[in-house]
């Protein structure tokens, strides 16, 4: 019998750098936390890691996905290379060219802009990932798998840089908040794509704590456009008080802050409470995935959307 080989090992080498990382990545975290509502929630951020289950879950998971993948990148990369070569940058609500064929998506951003020499167009994803426990129900947690695995492998194909964060609340007292950084924009490994398998249905959640840490790495990326996606089944609840108004109050406060930053942010709402995330957001800002079966087609396309 042959069996699939493990993953590739990590050296000794290779260890000791992702220690540092992770240690530097939670050194960062409750640094920018400490100066929010947040302050003094023990938060952990993990690195998770990988191993021949989840090499052989992924390729369950992407075996049908690929082809929709590779279809929206090669549409996708010629508009790329276009871009890049007109030094033109697509989207904007004005501008010195107007695009006819942007009109059909009635956003009124029907222009391009003359890039200045040193600038190109580029864009930075990043993806949270609510991994509470009732994301458990109804095959969401699969249908997330699958959307983050495509979006995942379609930004590799098309050089855009992603980073893709879960997050759980209240697994213990000693850790009120839990991030798993699958992947980052300081730090790419190809068997990433294998941590993507381990985002779990776990606790509560802390969302907006979450969207904090991830709209913070974006905004310090030196891409022009960062987009923050928010895949999400339910509103915020965690103890002892993080709930209702309160918390809704801190993500809006939050978006607003980032928003000014220049992170754009959009709200994935694939549960019962899509009525409450719609509100939290803003309808601009919402995708209200009733088909879990499109539901990675259609992140993907949204996000070349922004290409």
């Amino acid at each position: 019998m042959l069996h699939q080989s493990n993953p590739e090992q990590m050296s000794e080498d290779a260890k000791r750098q992702d220690r540092d990382f992770r240690k530097k990545l939670n050194q960062d975290a409750r640094r920018l936390v400490s100066q929010s509502i947040h302050k003094g929630i023990k938060l952990i951020v993990h690195r998770p890691d990988y191993d021949l289950g989840h090499q052989q879950e992924y390729d369950r998971l992407s075996r049908e996905l690929m082809p929709i993948v590779r279809e929206t990148a090669r549409k996708a990369l010629p508009l790329l290379e276009h871009e890049r070569s007109a030094e033109f940058a697509r989207n904007h609500y004005y501008g010195g060219k107007f695009l006819a064929d942007s009109v059909a998506y009635r956003d009124f951003r029907f222009f391009a802009k003359k890039l200045p020499p040193t600038e190109s167009p580029s864009l930075a994803v990043g993806l949270r990932v609510d991994e509470s426990a009732s994301m458990s129900a109804f095959g969401r947690l699969e249908a997330a798998k699958r959307a983050v695995i495509a979006v995942y492998e379609f930004c590799r194909m098309c050089g855009i840089p992603i980073l893709i964060y879960g997050d759980t609340a209240d697994v213990s007292k000693l850790e009120q908040m839990s991030v798993f950084a699958y992947t980052d924009l300081e730090k790419t490994d190809s068997n990433d794509r294998y941590r993507l398998t381990g985002i779990r249905a776990r606790s509560n959640n802390r969302d907006g704590m979450a969207l904090r840490l991830i709209a913070e790495r974006l905004a310090g990326a030196p891409q022009q456009t960062k987009l923050l996606i928010s895949i999400s089944d339910g509103q915020p609840k965690a103890m002892d008080d993080y709930t209702g108004g309160y918390a809704v109050q801190d993500m809006q406060q939050t978006i607003a802050e980032y928003e000014r930053k220049g992170v754009a942010f959009l709200a994935a709402a694939i549960g019962q409470d899509k009525d409450v995330i719609s509100h939290i957001y803003g309808n601009e800002r919402f995708m209200d995935i009733t088909d879990l079966k499109a539901f990675p087609a259609r992140l993907v396309r949204v996000i070349a959307r922004y290409l």
